[in-house]
């Protein structure tokens, strides 16, 4: 394996990850968000409220996305396994 085939695994690899696991952080950071202004406007400062509505977020997000970010895992571990001999 060269340096440069590694780095492009590498940089796949980073980008993979990157987009499978956007969809939750986005939404996550969303939810966040609007809860910290409501937080702000109406003074409540309870940590569990910051904290329950993300979790639900995020399950949402999870089962509305799962299947999208499945097949893209699929497809790049069988794009991977496929490049095996060109590795070696």
């Amino acid at each position: 394996m060269t340096g440069d085939l590694a780095l492009q695994l590498m940089g796949d690899t980073l980008l993979a990850a990157l987009v499978i696991g956007a969809p939750i952080l986005g939404f996550s950071m969303l939810v966040g968000l609007v809860v910290s202004i409501l937080q702000v406007v109406t003074q409540i400062q309870e940590m569990s409220l910051t904290f329950v509505p993300k979790l639900i977020a995020v399950a949402v997000t999870m089962i509305a996305f799962g299947p999208w970010m499945l097949k893209r895992l699929l497809g790049f571990a069988t794009h991977l396994i496929a490049s095996i001999p060109a590795y070696v």
